[in-house]
C-alpha cells in the first residue's frame, strides 16, 4: 500500500485537514496532521487504523459529492 501522505499530497493545499478531523472524526486538527505525517506529538510513529482510513476515504467522497452538487447548481 502506498504511503497515505503521498496519495493526498497534491490535495493538501485544497483541503482543510483540521475541518475533516473535527467534522468527521471528532478530533483536533493536530490529530490528523500527526497521522498524515506519521508521527505523534512525542515523535512516536502513528498511523490511521484501517477503520480510520475508510472513514477518511468516505469523508473525501462526501466533500467531493458536495462540491459536485454545488458546481451543478451554478
Amino acid at each position: 500500500m502506498a504511503n497515505l501522505p503521498e496519495k493526498v499530497s497534491d490535495l493538501s493545499w485544497m483541503i482543510k485537514w483540521g475541518y475533516i478531523s473535527k467534522q468527521y472524526f471528532g478530533f483536533s486538527r493536530a490529530w490528523i496532521y500527526q497521522r498524515l505525517n506519521g508521527y505523534d506529538g512525542n515523535g512516536n510513529p502513528c498511523d490511521f487504523t484501517e477503520e480510520q482510513r475508510e472513514k477518511l476515504k468516505e469523508s473525501l467522497h462526501d466533500i467531493a459529492r458536495r462540491i459536485d452538487e454545488a458546481a451543478d447548481e451554478l
